[in-house]
């Protein structure tokens, strides 16, 4: 067990979630580094057996009530409820390493505040395989290449001002927030984020429905990020560093924008979703092991 007088708080939003609930829970439970807290954030949950789970949780969960505001309500009240220098974002369903907040912890401790830590992703569910996750600015810019399992010090969270109440997509637009406020993202290059893949999910199905027009919200609230000599600017940065698909990929996708209608822009990217990163480890995945 680790000493270490830094503390951490993991916020759990919850709304229904009972079928996974635990295994989050006792996922941080079992870290290796001890100094921390864990806050359930029940979003307006109405399902029995989730208000029967919230009800019986062991006293070092913390459970905070509210309305349901959606996922970045919930984010934003557990973090404000927050009582550590660093917080952890855990969804539900999802659960992390028994290593990861002790070596995220010391790798934030050491490069300073202005950083985030975040791990590759093991693939769980309907997914298979693991994600690794090299950070490029560029191409964060056209894909959320970075999980929304960060642990970041509160300070920054604060500085540029939590989540904004979007439906989809509000963990890819906070991640440009801080990338383009100026701090670093700093990669564990293990997986230990254990992400649960869902094609049933209700907020992943909203998501990729409405791709084209949350990312022009993005693009919006961003605007100088996106004009011509900023995108170059970031291009000529950024494109000797590792990405997980070519950076011609992204300026393609932005001259298709600027190109051709919203329309025709979400049929493409439904078109394109087989070529996405975790449908392609997936596939990958599945095939070599069908061929042991």
């Amino acid at each position: 067990m680790s000493g270490n007088l830094t503390r951490v708080s993991v916020v759990i939003p919850c709304y229904n979630a009972h079928a996974f609930l635990e295994r989050a829970i006792e996922s941080v439970r079992a870290q290796t580094f001890n100094n921390l807290e864990i806050l359930v954030v029940d979003d307006g949950s109405d399902a029995p057996e989730t208000k029967a789970l919230l009800s019986r949780l062991p006293n070092d969960v913390r459970v905070i009530r509210q309305e349901n505001k959606g996922l970045a309500g919930a984010r934003n009240t557990g973090f404000n409820e927050a009582r550590g220098e660093y917080v952890l974002p855990l969804d539900a369903d999802d659960w992390i390493d028994p290593l990861f907040l002790e070596e995220a912890v010391a790798l934030l401790n050491k490069k300073g505040p202005n950083a985030f830590v975040y791990a590759d992703i093991m693939l769980e569910g309907e997914g298979v395989g693991v994600l690794a996750k090299p950070f490029n600015l560029f191409e964060q810019l056209y894909f959320n290449q970075l999980p929304y399992c960060m642990l970041m010090p509160l300070a920054i969270w604060k500085k540029v001002g939590g989540y904004r109440p979007w439906q989809g997509y509000e963990d890819w637009e906070l991640n440009i927030r801080l990338t383009l406020d100026g701090n670093t993202a700093l990669r564990l290059d293990r997986p230990y984020f254990h992400y649960h893949v869902s094609s049933s999910g209700m907020l992943a199905s909203f998501s990729r429905q409405q791709h084209i027009a949350l990312w022009r919200e993005i693009r919006k609230a961003h605007a100088p990020a996106y004009t011509p000599h900023s995108l170059f600017a970031r291009w000529q940065g950024w494109r000797g560093r590792p990405s997980v698909r070519p950076l011609a990929v992204c300026v393609a996708w932005e001259f298709l924008y600027r190109i051709l209608p919203e329309r025709v822009l979400a049929i493409l990217f439904r078109a394109l979703r087989p070529l996405q990163h975790s449908v392609r480890t997936t596939r990958r995945h599945r095939h070599v092991f069908s061929q042991n």
